[in-house]
């Protein structure tokens, strides 16, 4: 893309406002510790802002979300919290074509559940475990520059059975102390949307200040931007025969006396 990529960090931002030993750790916040990490790496090649939960429409208005190419997506404890209809806005700019990466507990958003259509459920622990994490796909984008394997010294375990649909790319497998392994990097496609998800990043360690960590989420900002003309959706159109460019509007399965009938019926 010649114009910077236009990227917003969107995090709970409850864990560092409620516990201290958080806000020392990320004291601009995780969302700022994301945006900050990838700023580092693209440069210029971004435009990134932030947006929390208590901003008005959880700073994800219909506004921000047409000026945004890439949403990432950081939430834990206030998943409830979440507006369904923010949700819905979110879902729809996806399959419009915007990318969305999802990090960490990101796995049981509202969104991130909404576009899987599964539990996303999964084992976990939290005993500072080390974790590595293996790149799959070497020829991939986003593991371009990523040590493999990436060793993160201490952070919260993930373990399979990972309740998702089967991914379209394995990027990365996660393995631990305590032997577990997980589907640490995965991508989906959804509409003309593009998904990474992304499992290093509990608020109780510093993973986000990780340079192997912060270069994986750059990464995925390059790959997760969709190149069409217009962010669009998917639409069902009738075409004549030979002609393929002048799709015509879909009315619906009943032609028009049935729906005049069933308008009179008050169906």
């Amino acid at each position: 893309m010649s114009a910077p990529i236009r990227v917003t960090v969107w995090g709970e931002n409850r864990h560092e406002q409620l516990e201290p030993e958080v806000a020392a750790r990320y004291p601009d916040g995780m969302h700022g510790a994301v945006a900050q990490g990838i700023e580092a790496h693209l440069g210029a090649g971004v435009r990134v802002r932030t947006a929390t939960l208590d901003d008005p429409e959880h700073g994800l208005t219909e506004e921000v979300l047409r000026d945004t190419d890439v949403l990432t997506w950081w939430g834990h404890a206030a998943h409830g919290e979440v507006s369904d209809e923010v949700v819905e806005r979110v879902h729809r700019h996806v399959l419009d074509g915007m990318g969305l990466i999802v990090l960490h507990s990101g796995h049981w958003s509202k969104i991130f559940m909404k576009l899987m259509g599964t539990t996303c459920t999964l084992r976990w622990r939290a005993e500072h475990d080390r974790e590595l994490v293996w790149t799959i796909d070497p020829t991939h984008p986003i593991a371009q520059g990523v040590p493999h394997p990436m060793i993160i010294e201490e952070d919260e375990m993930y373990g399979e059975f990972f309740d998702v649909p089967a991914p379209d790319e394995t990027v990365f497998l996660s393995t631990f102390s305590g032997g577990e392994v997980f589907r640490s990097g995965i991508t989906y496609r959804r509409g003309f949307g593009k998904i990474f998800y992304f499992r290093p990043g509990d608020q109780e360690y510093p993973t986000y200040f990780h340079d192997g960590v912060r270069k994986v989420i750059s990464n995925a900002v390059g790959w997760a931007v969709t190149l069409r003309p217009e962010r669009t959706t998917p639409t069902l159109l009738r075409y004549e025969t030979e002609d393929f460019y002048r799709g015509q509007g879909y009315g619906g399965a009943l032609n028009d006396d049935a729906r005049a009938a069933a308008a009179e019926a008050g169906l």
